[in-house]
């Protein structure tokens, strides 16, 4: 191998590696320092679960993510269940995440594009957040780069072999995050694009350029047979996630125009940067022209069909279209690549430390909104100071998805006081509540110090339990003490006389 050989192979490695050890690096920074918040919650209660009730679970409730709990499953298995472990596997994701959006802009737009890119990536806050997130987005933004990567391959460079990967990367893609799927649509607009352009015409990379081969007239037909088998696989998903739907979205409002404008501060997680990524990515795709047509698509037809569904069915969740940040970042690649490498360095070190107040924030908690989160350590750490042999816990409200309970649960695990109102708990139910008894007031017959653990800042903690359950509480218990944290309030209730 000639040394300009060598020189352009240890090159075309630090376009990706830099990337994915910057964004490991970064998303292994204080990865296991804020608690997890109740969807972590969710998913500590799920995948800590035996196999059996784990898939009892997804046939209750989130299904969706049920591939994702059962990967966890595994890991945790493995690694244990603390914040970090749990968190892990989103890091080594959106590390892999980085590096293939380096490798796809090098293919696209060139090397100097796609390392740029990758760094774009690689400080913005969102990319932090939700590597340090114990869901599956991650995970989702890995498998949408992925597959972008592979179907580009298959086009330029047609056969089964390639076709098959693409298959397989778009069933992770479903099973990650079954909304990804909207990606599809952009995809069916490159190959469109690709079949028209024909055969002899250049590829779909920077410099590469397609044979003359016959095989490449069969590209609109190949890409449809090669989603078969990955529809094959998502089919029983798809219809049990679509029964689940109601339930699992009921706190999801209608689409409104605003959250369009809204949508790139949220998957940036910064304001200012998602405005920032914004106008890089429309100066990029100005500069790249019908080379920007993959990442372009790729960022506003998944957009643009779930704000359209979301207007009528409940969808719009922005983190559910952060698997679109990395195709922003390859059009401000772009753009950046047209300015000398220190001043495109220079904007992605600034970009960098405009970030910083948002990743100290997102590192001290993961709640969102972050006015409102849940102190669940604060709450278990008051019990565990104060708690004595016989006492006993109960938590308001039950329902919803604060899950007051399981965030004491995880924090203090068998050390946590008797949950007395409880008659069947949640893997009993194969879902992520449990059922309370219905005569509150003789369950707590035998009770001499309650725990009683309520969603708010209260200076009443009593007053704010409803129905029988607080009827039982005020007549039978005087408060001791009152300890507010964030988000929740532990009082300590006690037998009068």
């Amino acid at each position: 191998m000639s040394v300009r050989r060598h020189l352009a192979v240890q090159g075309g490695h630090l376009v990706w590696v830099v990337p994915a050890l910057a964004t490991l690096t970064v998303g292994l920074a204080g990865i296991g320092h804020a608690q997890p918040w109740r969807d972590e919650l969710a998913t500590w209660t799920a995948v800590t679960r035996p196999i059996g009730d784990l898939f009892r679970l997804t046939g209750t409730v989130d299904a969706a993510t049920g591939p994702y709990y059962l990967l966890l499953h595994g890991w945790v298995v493995l690694f244990g269940d603390s914040a970090t472990a749990l968190r892990t596997p989103s890091a080594l994701a959106m590390a892999g995440a980085a590096g293939l959006t380096a490798v796809l802009g090098r293919r696209l737009l060139g090397a100097r594009a796609g390392l740029l890119a990758g760094l774009a990536f690689t400080v913005l806050p969102g990319t932090s957040r939700y590597a340090q997130e114990a869901r599956p987005y991650a995970l989702t933004t890995l498998f949408a780069v992925l597959t972008t990567l592979l179907l580009v391959a298959a086009l330029d460079r047609p056969g089964w072999t390639r076709w098959a990967g693409y298959a397989a990367a778009v069933a992770g893609l479903g099973l990650a995050h079954l909304l990804a799927l909207t990606l599809l649509g952009a995809h069916a607009v490159v190959v469109l694009v690709a079949w028209w352009r024909g055969p002899t015409a250049a590829g779909l990379g920077a410099g590469d350029h397609s044979s003359r081969a016959p095989a490449r007239d069969r590209r609109l037909l190949r890409w449809p047979l090669a989603l078969l088998p990955a529809a094959a696989v998502l089919a029983p998903l798809l219809l049990t996630a679509r029964s689940q739907r109601s339930n699992q979205l009921d706190w999801v409002e209608p689409a409104r125009l605003p959250d369009l404008a809204a949508l790139p501060g949220a998957v940036a997680q910064s304001g200012v940067l998602g405005g920032l990524l914004v106008g890089l990515a429309a100066l990029g795709a100005g500069r790249a022209g019908r080379r920007a047509l993959v990442p372009g698509v790729c960022v506003l037809l998944p957009v643009l069909l779930v704000y359209v569904a979301a207007l009528a069915v409940p969808l719009w969740v922005p983190r559910y279209l952060l698997f679109t940040v990395p195709f922003g970042c390859l059009l401000a690649g772009a753009a950046l690549a047209a300015v000398p490498a220190p001043a495109a360095l220079a904007v992605v070190v600034l970009a960098g430390g405009l970030s910083l107040p948002d990743q100290q924030a997102l590192r001290r908690s993961h709640g969102w909104p972050r006015s409102a989160t849940v102190d669940y350590r604060g709450a278990a750490a008051v019990i565990a100071a104060g708690q004595r042999p016989g006492d006993v816990v109960v938590y308001s409200p039950r329902d919803g998805w604060l899950f007051l309970d399981l965030g004491v649960a995880y924090h203090l695990g068998a050390r946590r006081p008797r949950d007395v109102l409880v008659v069947r708990e949640q893997r009993q139910r194969a879902d992520l509540w449990a059922t309370e008894c219905a005569r509150p007031a003789e369950c707590l017959a035998g009770a001499g110090r309650v725990w009683l653990v309520v969603a708010g800042r209260r200076d009443d903690p009593l007053a704010a339990v409803p129905g029988a359950k607080g009827d039982a509480l005020r007549a039978g218990f005087t408060v001791e003490q009152v300890r507010p944290r964030a988000g929740v309030t532990v009082a300590l209730l006690s037998r009068p006389g």
